[in-house]
């Protein structure tokens, strides 16, 4: 993984004033300088790598600084503002359940927790049945990691312990997540198991061949033995890329597990609830699988992830066995449930669907524009990818991206820090409530931006 931090410099850029777009200092603004500064003598360098604006305040699909400065957010924060920024019925649930007089309650029973679990109930097709709410997406899928490995002991006794996951993948920071990740360069700290194990993604690019008959054969070759596979687990689509897993593969997969007896477990915590112009991104596969770990777009910005399970999985401990300091924090709790039925009410997934097309016609002239810089690019519902690499190669090439991000923000276009393999990939994940004039003219803004990286 490419680590990197943009200067903190200020450039003199051209003034931007549109209706969504207001650009008038230079960026970085000069005064914030010393704050910028300041975050980074103090606080860890991995927390330095995002564009050098400081947030103030936001509405709908938009991002303004104190200075005068406003941007389209093409970053939802990194996916989470699905409902947007201060949208009103999930800042009336914060200042409700706060002016209540609530704002923890550990483990022990809440009406707003139950309220959340019912309206996620909705969300949930069988055999999901249960809800395990926690506070991160890397929690939920920490949490699905022990409920396989559970599993296999009770399936299969001590040996059906090995855990399967995809090259590229990423799931989370903590231990298990990371080793349960594709990129190897995040697990330097980490030592090797043969306990975890990665097979390729069927991505159709740094993978041409999306056939199953690739993962039984990288299994083989890697000497597993399938009634040792307690579980298996990927993102519905790549966050490092949007690709999102074929159908007939996932079908496939399923059957697997079916057959060897181990749980099939999607990591919806990108792709979970509309983002993808479906509930869920497992939706478009026809599947469902045995456990679902959720975070980000589930709560409207506020700390909240959740484990969906089946009756059987979700069983296994007994109480107390399974629990988390703040899981299911009221506030959170209130926020997720005016964020979820804000989705459904507003017909956000419509939008979703109805938007979809035009984000994908976006994303293919942005690589027209590149001229044959970008080497791969997907977009699936109101999220995008372009990913840049050496000319006629999959090799990364993340300087590009880097300068891509940072010209898009001078010009009045919010994205996060290129991510992926190589530091190379530019995720464009608007909020579902955007609509198309604002989706239109940033999509614009990047294809300028492409032409002169």
């Amino acid at each position: 993984m490419a680590t990197k931090e943009f200067p903190l410099r200020p450039e003199q850029i051209e003034r931007v004033e549109t209706k969504y777009r207001r650009i008038r200092t230079p960026i970085p603004v000069p005064e914030s300088v010393p704050l910028l500064e300041k975050l980074r003598e103090l606080e860890p360098r991995s927390m330095g790598g995002q564009p050098p604006v400081i947030w103030h305040h936001g509405e709908g699909a938009t991002i303004g600084d104190r200075y005068g400065n406003r941007w389209i957010d093409f970053s939802s924060g990194v996916l989470v503002t699905s409902v947007g920024h201060n949208h009103p019925e999930v800042m009336k649930a914060i200042r409700g359940m706060a002016d209540q007089g609530l704002y923890h309650a550990y483990c022990f029973p809440t009406e707003i927790r139950l309220q959340l679990i019912e309206e996620l109930s909705i969300w949930l097709p069988a055999p999901l049945k249960r809800v395990f709410l926690l506070t991160t997406g890397s929690e939920a899928t920490e949490c699905c990691l022990k409920l396989a490995r559970t599993w296999g002991l009770k399936a299969g006794g001590p040996a059906k312990r090995v855990f399967v996951s995809f090259e590229n993948a990423f799931h989370g920071r903590t231990m298990g997540a990371q080793l349960a990740g594709g990129a190897a360069a995040l697990k330097n700290w980490l030592s090797e198991t043969d306990e975890f194990v990665q097979v390729p993604f069927p991505d159709g690019f740094r993978q041409p061949d999306t056939s199953f008959a690739v993962f039984e054969k990288s299994l083989a070759a890697k000497g597993v033995d399938p009634e040792h596979v307690c579980g298996v687990m990927s993102e519905t689509y790549q966050g490092c890329n949007a690709t999102i897993m074929p159908p007939a593969y996932a079908q496939a997969l399923r059957r697997w597990c079916d057959r060897y007896k181990a749980l099939m477990i999607f990591d919806e915590v990108q792709a979970g609830f509309g983002r993808t112009g479906a509930p869920f991104g497992f939706s478009h596969l026809g599947v469902v699988p045995d456990l679902a770990a959720c975070g980000k777009g589930i709560a409207g910005g506020m700390p909240l992830s959740a484990v969906l399970g089946a009756e059987e999985l979700m069983g296994m401990y007994g109480p107390g066995e399974m629990t988390s300091t703040h899981s299911a924090n009221t506030i959170c709790c209130a926020a997720a449930l005016a964020n979820l039925r804000a989705i459904r009410h507003e017909r956000l997934i419509d939008n979703v669907v109805r938007l979809a097309p035009i984000l994908a016609e976006g994303v293919r002239r942005i690589v027209k524009a590149a001229r044959g810089r970008i080497g791969h690019h997907d977009a699936i519902g109101l999220v995008g990818c372009v990913q840049f690499t050496r000319p006629g190669t999959t090799a990364p090439d993340p300087d590009p991206a880097w300068e891509m991000v940072l010209r898009a923000v001078q010009r009045g276009v919010m994205l996060f820090a290129p991510v992926g393999v190589g530091g190379c990939a530019i995720k464009i994940n608007p909020p579902l409530v955007i609509d198309e004039e604002a989706l239109r003219e940033g999509l614009e803004v990047l294809e300028q931006v492409a032409a002169t990286v």
